[in-house]
């Protein structure tokens, strides 16, 4: 689809767009006495808010009986205002969520029931196995996703066939991971770049181990003692097999991938998001992806996300339901799949993201999503998760670095946010 400037698809559809963020979030009725509906998303670009209007225009053309308003902010600023707009009451009807930051706003949304999905004319049985639990949360749903990813093991064949080191295939064991680190660690360089953000670190233990860090009702047990071992497994890497440099800083949030984007790393984590970049990496090497390793437990990796929840506060529940129907609706599905921007919820839409691919990575892209997301679990959370994160990373440096134990960092760790 030819791209077009912001606001010409509004103009041509009719959909309201505010920028500042600023409307009134629960609705309302519009001029001509239809109840209007604000849909709230991050947009961190002129193309991004384009293709959020793209998809409102169908949830427009769909719901004829309501006015729909979009309305944008970054990302930072999106959850500063979500804040504020909870806390006074005016979320907007159908507002967007991230499943990494939901346990921090649980109390704006409406706990979604069966009668509701209904309303919505969402049936999660036609989304990606486990997608629902990307944003619900102790156990309740509050929203559908509109995208879904999981984690992956990207890496750099030119590196891995100058040491002679083995390729990462679908089905490769964590022998064979650290068979092919170990090989591939040679001439100044390391077979692994040790990964510094929440999912890149966490994501390698919990296949390890096949447990998580919390339950599925909120509690944290990060010192469970399987996954304290996988952890310190992961952290060995380093200080044990020595196929990873230790992080120079605890600033290099971005460590491990840009060890593997700079040529330094033959292997990295990193999300499905980023899968078309490397592929497509300025550097110009051969990159490749892979599953996570499999261990005793399989290779569970985390489903990942970001869509849509219904505001307590709406005053038109069953409009606002009907438009978020739309926005995760097959056409608007195929509009995301077929614009490549991310990995669609809907099974029946990812085809057409493979499509998007160029050709000569099309196959072993659709390979690889296939048989990881075949095997995703939710990554279940706690409501203080973001200040554990912001707890844990910065201390991976010395973990890492040998001067801390992983078992007693997750020990500290539970103490301080375990209830």
């Amino acid at each position: 689809m030819k791209k077009m400037r912001v606001g010409a698809v509004a103009a041509a559809t009719g959909v309201a767009v505010v920028l500042t963020g600023c409307a009134s979030g629960s609705g309302g009725d519009s001029s001509d006495g239809k109840p209007t509906i604000v849909v709230d998303m991050w947009s961190g670009s002129e193309a991004d808010t384009t293709a959020l209007e793209e998809q409102v225009a169908i949830a427009q053309k769909e719901n004829p009986d309501v006015e729909i308003k979009l309305q944008t902010a970054p990302w930072n600023d999106f959850f500063t205002k979500l804040t504020t707009n909870m806390a006074s009451g005016n979320m907007a009807c159908v507002t967007g969520m991230s499943g990494a930051q939901l346990g921090g706003f649980t109390d704006g949304f409406r706990e979604l029931t069966a009668d509701d999905l209904e309303t919505a004319g969402i049936d999660l049985g036609d989304f990606n196995p486990g997608a629902d639990g990307i944003l619900s949360f102790e156990g309740a749903l509050y929203g559908v996703p509109f995208d879904v990813a999981t984690m992956l093991v990207y890496y750099n064949q030119n590196m891995l066939t100058a040491t002679g080191a083995q390729t990462p295939e679908i089905g490769w064991t964590f022998d064979d991971f650290e068979d092919i680190a170990t090989t591939a660690t040679a001439a100044g360089k390391f077979g692994f770049g040790m990964g510094m953000g929440g999912y890149q670190w966490m994501s390698m233990p919990i296949a390890y181990s096949g447990q998580q860090p919390a339950s599925e009702d909120g509690t944290l047990h990060i010192d469970d003692p399987d996954f304290v071992d996988a952890a310190s497994w992961y952290a060995g890497l380093v200080t044990d097999l020595g196929v990873a440099a230790p992080v120079a800083s605890a600033s290099d949030t971005g460590w491990g991938e840009n060890q593997y984007t700079g040529g330094n790393a033959a292997m990295a984590v990193d999300g499905t998001w980023n899968a078309v970049s490397y592929l497509n990496n300025e550097s110009g090497f051969a990159a490749g992806m892979a599953p996570l390793p499999t261990g005793d437990h399989g290779n569970a990796g985390p489903i990942l996300g970001s869509g849509y929840g219904i505001s307590k506060t709406c005053d038109h529940p069953e409009e606002a339901l009907k438009v978020m129907g739309s926005l995760l609706g097959k056409d608007a599905q195929d509009y995301i799949a077929s614009s490549g921007r991310s990995y669609p919820a809907r099974t029946e839409s990812q085809p057409l993201y493979f499509d998007s691919i160029d050709e000569q990575y099309r196959d072993q892209v659709k390979s690889v999503f296939e048989s990881a997301f075949a095997t995703t679990v939710p990554l279940y959370m706690t409501k203080n998760w973001e200040k554990l994160d912001s707890y844990v990373q910065p201390n991976l440096v010395s973990v890492y670095n040998g001067q801390l134990e992983m078992s007693e960092l997750l020990a500290n760790a539970q103490a301080q946010f375990g209830e």
